[in-house]
């Protein structure tokens, strides 16, 4: 963010910006921080009273209910304690050790008050207690409040709320200030792009939240500002504490950066060390991996470590660790990408309004040229096709025009019947002229196409073989080839193999589950069609059709050179996504 914005405070704003405000200050409410995840925070960040914290800064973006707040707040008076620091001189000795953030009034106000209890407590009078207070905690938005200075210690738990649930004058102004704020990210995002534009050198941010950023497109550039001058140096994923996993927050973790010292600004580099996945399972392990991340010797059992980086900086970063990582990277040294193997990848069609687009195929009446056979996730049943007689309106013309309600008199009127809820789409607003198109546009040629389908089914993928006749519903994703054979194909994307790596380059849902999407599917490594022998091409082909998933394995094992030590490896690593 340009420091010229960041001197601006709230007289600066305009009326509308503020009024968004106020409405956000009564809405937003804040996610519980566990006990155990909060001293992991502040330990791993570094805020411990040891050390001198009385003559550090803290500062906290979004403080929410306080967990964090009034315990950052607690070792810093144990700090000062030991320190022989005294109460009557606590408001000039601590005015500037914590910078605490907080949008919402009652969650502010509330914590606000256990923070002067505590002060009281630690013998200072109630006018200095409310002084000091004052001077810690701002009641404000923290992505346009002004700050002053830097800070040795910015830690929290940032709001995940998407940007297109914002109020419109607040997301052209966040994306005005924030250049990471990149395709569908949201806020949390600009949350670290301001509070890593805040740290002094050798200060160290700790976030809780979601860490699908590390992977996605929207993270691209957050991640090319760490690689290019901070350096993310621990990583716990929390997807397994059952205590963390209730607050909705797909793919919670642990995440911290740190901006190297000024005499090493130049050299941003090293590992980030990592917790194994399913080592962590109970919050009471926390403490002793936190040891174990900052210890000077790797406990191989427990952590492993990741160096990040590749030819584009906004690569995605896998930090899966291990062998399994290790396995990965050789499959992309070693084959094609799904599309480079001659391989289409698609998603099928988002109407936007499924209840007008979508009916019974029969009975949808329009003319037949405007509607198409549509298959959905329910449709895939024990590896085959049990169509449910779904279909979708196609107001697309084969060369991908909308076509002419004019002549299409059925069309017109079903259509006309239901305006309000298709014009009050976005994509309708966007373009009125076209109010009755699909948010994606249909091509009809895409039904006759044989076709694997892909779609997560309770947590788990299934791929069925499509000879060519429907059309995907937005819930799937498909693949098209030209050069393999579809169900020797069937039995590569069915195999553990594939597994493993959607997980790896995928994102999970709050369940933690992985997300099945054409971007992670666009990353599958398989080999080319020509460099498979006939006898694997048969076997493939015959353990797709017979659906037993040890024998598409074992199958697919041999096809990309796997001992049995891997193989045992994937197939876990496969179990456990």
């Amino acid at each position: 963010m340009s420091p010229l914005l960041d001197i601006l405070g709230p007289t600066a704003r305009c009326s509308a910006i503020k009024g968004a405000l106020a409405r956000l200050a009564r809405q937003r409410g804040a996610a519980s921080t566990p006990p155990a995840v909060v001293n992991a925070l502040l330990d791993l960040a570094g805020h411990t009273p040891d050390r001198p914290l009385y003559r550090r800064r803290l500062l906290e973006p979004a403080f929410g209910r306080g967990e964090v707040l009034l315990a950052a707040i607690e070792r810093l008076l144990a700090s000062y304690s030991l320190a022989g620091g005294q109460a009557s001189e606590a408001v000039h000795a601590l005015r500037d050790a914590i910078r605490a953030v907080e949008l919402h009034v009652a969650g502010h106000d509330a914590a606000a008050r256990a923070v002067e209890a505590r002060l009281i407590a630690a013998g200072l009078s109630e006018r200095d207690a409310h002084r000091l207070r004052t001077i810690w905690l701002v009641r404000d938005d923290f992505l346009l409040c002004h700050l002053n200075g830097e800070f040795d210690c910015v830690v929290g738990h940032p709001p995940q709320t998407r940007l297109e649930r914002l109020p419109s004058v607040l997301r052209r102004e966040y994306r005005r200030r924030f250049h990471t704020l990149y395709d569908r990210a949201d806020v949390s995002i600009a949350f670290f792009e301001r509070a890593l534009d805040r740290l002094a050198p050798a200060g160290r941010l700790g976030f809780v939240g979601s860490s699908r950023w590390l992977k996605n497109k929207s993270g691209g550039p957050l991640r090319t500002k760490i690689a290019l001058e901070f350096a993310l140096t621990h990583f716990i994923d929390l997807e397994g504490l059952e205590a963390f996993t209730s607050n909705g927050i797909a793919e919670s973790a642990l995440m911290f950066i740190e901006r190297p010292p000024v005499e090493f600004h130049d050299a941003v580099s090293g590992c980030t060390r990592l917790v194994k996945p399913g080592v962590l399972s109970l919050p009471e392990q926390l403490p002793y991996l936190v040891t174990a991340l900052g210890a000077e010797s790797l406990d191989e059992a427990l952590l492993a470590e990741v160096r990040l980086g590749g030819a584009r900086r906004d690569a995605p970063w896998l930090l899966d660790g291990g062998e399994h990582l290790d396995l990965i990277h050789r499959f992309e040294h070693a084959y094609p990408t799904l599309n480079e193997a001659g391989c289409q990848i698609g998603h099928g069609v988002a109407t936007g309004c499924d209840r007008v687009f979508i009916d019974d195929y029969p009975s949808l009446p329009v003319e037949s040229a405007c509607k198409l056979p549509l298959i959905m996730a329910r449709d895939l049943v024990d590896g085959e096709i049990q169509w449910h007689g779904q279909g979708v309106i196609n107001p697309f013309q084969p060369d991908g025009r909308l076509v002419d309600l004019d002549e299409h008199p059925r069309l017109a009127d079903y259509l006309e019947r239901h305006r309000a809820a298709i014009a009050g789409r976005h994509v309708a607003r966007r373009n009125p002229t076209a109010w009755y198109r699909t948010i994606d546009r249909i091509d009809p040629s895409l039904v006759g196409q044989p076709k694997l389908l892909m779609a997560d089914v309770k947590g788990e993928t299934k791929v069925v073989f499509d000879e060519g006749h429907f059309y995907p519903h937005h819930s799937l994703c498909y693949v098209t080839t030209s050069e393999w054979e579809p169900r020797a194909l069937q039995a590569v994307l069915c195999s553990s193999v594939a597994v493993a790596m959607i997980a790896t380059y995928g994102t999970r849902s709050a369940g933690g589950s992985t997300r099945l999407q054409a971007s992670s599917l666009r990353r599958l490594r398989i080999p080319r069609w020509a460099e498979v022998s006939e006898t694997q091409r048969t076997e493939l082909a015959a353990v797709a059709l017979d659906g037993d998933r040890d024998a598409i394995d074992e199958a697919v094992f041999r096809l990309y050179g796997l001992d049995g030590r891997e193989a045992e490896y994937i197939r876990a690593m496969a179990r456990w996504h």
